[in-house]
């Protein structure tokens, strides 16, 4: 701690006991009278990057064991070892392993919020057989998790995940991410969950103040979707430069993710860049050859319009 005059600054660091391994570092600038509320922050910001940390270990030991007499918290660990899931067959495995879990202990809430997950990442995706079955799924499978463990916070999040992409009622969603991060205010995807809700919402300075949370709490974690997110808050905000620099950044680390490839393309075209845009449409291709979503997760008309009038001048289409 270090203070000049009426201002302090706190500088903290996480090391790895174990080993030595620098996991995080930080420093809190604000007025002395205010140290206590630094201490918080300190200890906000340490929690959330504890917390992802445990877990990868916790994955990393359950993936280890052979016997196949597991628990169903092995299950579920094993499940979450390869999240996000940046392929189909990635996606149904961790899919079958949830539902093991699930079938040990039914009211696993946890685990039936990540398989309610899994089903609309299958739509969304567009890797479902049949879309419309998926979205029923999980929101069922949502429903049914709040039913059983509406105060946990990992259940919360994918709840309001579920809830406010592939159900109507982004309002209530938006109620429960709130709830989530209140109880756990230093739970990453708690914060990613509420600023990806805010972007559909239209509400895109909030969602990239939260966004921005959750890439600090958890600056370890895998950052393409918090990012591609921010993107699209910048993005829809008319913002495209610096929806350009973070949409082909979240490329780059998620090449599997279609949504980003055609907000990029998009982003492109309405710069005017038509060739990079085509380029990414081509790329995209690769990925999945439905260029225009079968699924398209904004509900507001005028979202709806920027993202497609781009996408179909990127693809060489009038508008």
């Amino acid at each position: 701690m270090r203070k000049t005059g009426h201002r302090v600054r706190i500088t903290a660091q996480l090391i790895e006991a174990a080993t030595g391994a620098h996991l995080w570092a930080d420093h809190f600038d604000g007025l002395f009278e205010e140290v206590f509320e630094l201490q918080d922050q300190v200890a906000v910001s340490a929690a959330g990057v504890i917390e992802p940390t445990l877990q990868a270990s916790e994955v990393r030991r359950s993936s280890a064991r052979q016997t196949r007499d597991l628990t169903a918290y092995d299950f579920y660990l094993r499940a979450l070892a390869k999240f996000p899931w940046m392929r189909k067959e990635q996606l149904l495995e961790a899919l079958d392993l949830f539902g093991w879990a699930i079938a040990r202990d039914p009211r696993y809430g946890a685990a039936l919020a990540w398989a309610a997950i899994c089903h609309h990442r299958l739509c969304e995706d567009g890797w479902a057989e049949d879309p419309e079955v998926s979205r029923r799924k999980a929101l069922g499978l949502a429903e049914e998790a709040l039913a059983l463990a509406d105060g946990d916070p990992v259940v919360l999040a994918n709840a309001a995940y579920v809830l406010g992409t592939s159900g109507e009622d982004i309002n209530t969603a938006m109620a429960l991410v709130d709830r989530c991060v209140s109880l756990n205010p230093s739970y990453a995807r708690g914060w990613y969950v509420s600023g990806m809700l805010r972007v559909r919402a239209g509400q895109y300075d909030a969602a990239i103040e939260q966004l921005a949370m959750s890439l600090r709490l958890d600056p370890r974690g895998y950052l393409a979707i918090p990012r591609f997110h921010l993107g699209l808050a910048h993005f829809f905000s008319r913002r495209f430069d610096q929806a350009a620099e973070l949409l082909a950044l979240s490329t780059h680390e998620f090449a599997g993710l279609p949504h980003a490839y055609r907000a990029l393309a998009s982003c492109y075209a309405h710069m005017g860049r038509l060739v990079e845009a085509r380029t990414v449409v081509e790329r995209l291709r690769v990925v999945t050859p439905n260029v225009i979503p079968s699924f398209l997760p904004y509900p507001n008309r005028d979202q709806r319009e920027l993202f497609l009038s781009g996408l179909r001048l990127a693809m060489g289409e009038q508008t």
